[in-house]
């Protein structure tokens, strides 16, 4: 027979015990203020940091449009008028424009072999299994850690017996060299991400490998090459310590040294103006390639956690 808790009934309703009350424990949506307070400084701390790195580019452009004296008397105003004659004098005189096509070939070419060699390689480490397959993908990781400053010296003597030092195609092949490791490591994990099953039915039609690659896998891989071709060109196109000392020859020299050498000049007499122009001219390119494909790198860097 089953008992109840009922009260007695000689006892009324209100000499009943009193029941406890509970109180909700208050949740992350109860405490407005402190997100705000979160936000608050997150957003302050993002502008602090926007203003800290806009500010020197857009005096650099404000001060390539003004005279060697403006320059000195009044550095933080707006120049009084558009001195365009600093452009065309750093890339005339200052032989800006020889150092910009330097560049620009040294940074062309060794930008399609990096990707070519690289996504080649890290193709074939993703997907295919073979003895040392680790090894060979862990001494590309090493090189990523291994100092540029140390392989300098065995660098000179090994292009100058291979008769490519001070010369434009021993720039490149270095450039390719450099850059090989970090773009390995990118796009194995990239390809890594990628369906199978699109490789597989190729192979069934008849595809081979070298068709597989280039027609189907590398469309496919084509939001990662763009992220790694952008950081491989911001790379690159700002290097200094490997031309300084592969690469002597005035007449191929890259911007990095040609920059360089004319702040050099400079002394107490030179051509600042100009000086901040040729600077002008070495930052645009490299701060339209982030701004037109910005979103191909976010893109890019995001596919593989979003697969």
């Amino acid at each position: 027979m089953k008992t109840t808790d009922t009260p007695p009934a000689d006892v009324t309703p209100d000499e009943r015990p009193p029941v406890a009350k509970t109180t909700a424990v208050p949740g992350p949506l109860d405490k407005p203020s402190e997100g705000r307070t979160l936000n608050f400084f997150s957003h302050g701390m993002l502008i602090l940091w926007a203003f800290m790195v806009v500010m020197p580019l857009l005096w650099a452009v404000m001060t390539s449009f003004k005279t060697d004296r403006d320059i000195f008397s009044s550095p933080w105003a707006l120049p009084d008028s558009l001195h365009f004659e600093n452009w065309s004098r750093a890339w005339t005189e200052a032989h800006m424009s020889d150092y910009f096509l330097n560049t620009v070939i040294v940074v062309g070419f060794s930008l399609v072999g990096t990707m070519l060699l690289g996504s080649m390689a890290a193709y074939v480490l993703a997907r295919f299994e073979f003895p040392g397959n680790r090894l060979i993908y862990f001494l590309f990781i090493g090189g990523m850690s291994f100092p540029i400053i140390l392989a300098l010296v065995p660098l000179f003597y090994v292009l100058q017996n291979l008769s490519l030092l001070n010369t434009l195609p021993g720039l490149i092949l270095v450039y390719i060299a450099y850059s090989l490791p970090f773009t390995v490591f990118f796009m194995t994990a990239f390809f890594r991400t990628l369906p199978t099953s699109v490789a597989e039915a190729a192979f069934v039609d008849g595809a081979s490998h070298t068709r597989t690659f280039f027609q189907v896998m590398l469309p496919m891989a084509k939001p990662g090459l763009i992220s790694i071709s952008i950081f491989n060109f911001l790379g690159q196109w700002n290097q200094y310590m490997l031309p300084t000392v592969l690469n002597t020859d005035e007449d191929r020299k890259v911007l990095t040294q040609g920059l360089v050498q004319l702040a050099v000049s400079q002394g107490y007499k030179g051509d600042w103006s100009g000086l901040f122009a040729g600077l002008v001219m070495a930052m645009l390119p490299v701060l339209a390639a982030y701004i037109i494909f910005q979103r191909q790198v976010v893109a890019g860097l995001t596919a593989g956690a979003l697969k």
